[in-house]
């Protein structure tokens, strides 16, 4: 039974959060491929720190001649398909998911990015890259990793949560054919993100920032669905930014709130949805680099794909010998929306 609704004043509405997080994804908009979503979490001293400032990264592209920090920020500014920009994004992506661990240690594999990810009967999961890195210097990935340690300890910031969840065609086109709404089922992916995040820091007060995709404004129902043993209250519902208050208080154990915004260009706001951006796309880079490699086994003449609407078209066209012998079904490799 519901506790009853209790008043939930402005003030305490501000009151700061001990943990600040953030969600983005990658691949929505593709044809090929997997969507991948990203969340990154930082336990803080200051709830309006800057953590790109605390940890000593870069929000945009430094000068020629600036110093030599790591890049931070939406992955189309980070990442792009060359050697240097490959390497920027992994740095970024296997940096930070070492910061997370106790060992300080990235992932060694492609199967360890992705554990727990349902990718076993996706025919291109044997070519997952059997050793990561791909293009960064182990040597030069642990002097990255060990400056941003020494900058955490030195600032009080906890890097405490970060993670992607990889949704494959097969598994988007069967949400697609239940929902009929390709927002709805971007909505219900995401959400399993957002009850995790609730579970584990709101009793410590969460602030959640959510790129936001689309022209949906209005998320107040959604949240309501989502967190059904809790009270949502609306903050703010504006064109650049939606704001709620989610707050679960009862007798017997400790309350629990959070305050999330749903925000356009969000990543340029946050640096916890910078790096949920980046490691969105180095995860869906990294399944694509399998895809390719099973379809080029295929057919060696076979170039690559992104993945995305025109190339992936021409792939399509140029891949049909190699789709014939692959056995893989249309609905588990093209998406339907």
């Amino acid at each position: 039974m519901r506790a009853p609704a209790l008043p939930f004043p402005l003030d305490e509405r501000r009151r700061p959060a001990r943990v600040v997080a953030g969600i983005d994804e990658a691949g929505l908009g593709p044809l090929l491929g997997p969507l991948t979503i990203g969340y990154s979490a930082f336990r803080v001293p200051d709830p309006d720190i800057d953590l790109w400032r605390a940890l000593d990264v870069d929000p945009a592209p430094a000068p020629r001649d600036g110093a030599d920090r790591m890049l931070v920020a939406d992955s189309k500014i980070v990442f792009a398909r060359t050697p240097r920009g490959e390497a920027r994004l992994e740095t970024v992506a296997l940096a930070f998911l070492a910061l997370r661990a106790s060992s300080r240690r990235p992932p060694a594999s492609a199967r360890e990015l992705l554990a727990g990810a349902p990718l076993d009967p996706e025919p291109w999961a044997v070519h997952l890259a059997p050793s990561l890195p791909f293009r960064v210097d182990l040597a030069e990935l642990d002097r990255r990793i060990a400056a941003l340690a020494a900058a955490a300890a030195r600032t009080g910031v906890e890097p405490c949560s970060a993670g992607v969840r990889v949704l494959p065609v097969g598994e988007l086109n069967a949400s697609f054919a239940r929902t009929d709404n390709k927002s709805r089922s971007h909505w219900d992916f995401s959400a399993a993100i957002l009850r995790d995040l609730w579970r584990r820091y709101a009793a410590e007060g969460l602030d959640l920032l959510v790129d936001r995709h689309g022209g949906r404004m209005r998320y107040e129902a959604l949240l309501r669905e989502t967190f059904p043993e809790a009270r949502i209250e609306r903050i703010s519902e504006e064109r650049p930014r939606s704001e709620y208050a989610v707050i679960e208080r009862n007798r017997d154990a400790t309350p629990r709130w959070m305050r999330i915004a749903f925000a356009e260009r969000a990543e340029g706001a946050s640096m916890a949805v910078a790096l949920a951006s980046c490691l969105a796309k180095y995860t869906r880079e990294v399944c694509m680099h399998a895809f390719n490699e099973y379809f080029r086994k295929l057919d060696p003449s076979l170039r690559p794909t992104a993945g995305y609407v025109s190339d992936g078209r021409r792939w399509l066209t140029d891949a049909a010998r190699a789709i014939g012998r692959s056995g893989v079904a249309h609905s588990d490799l093209v998406r339907a929306r």
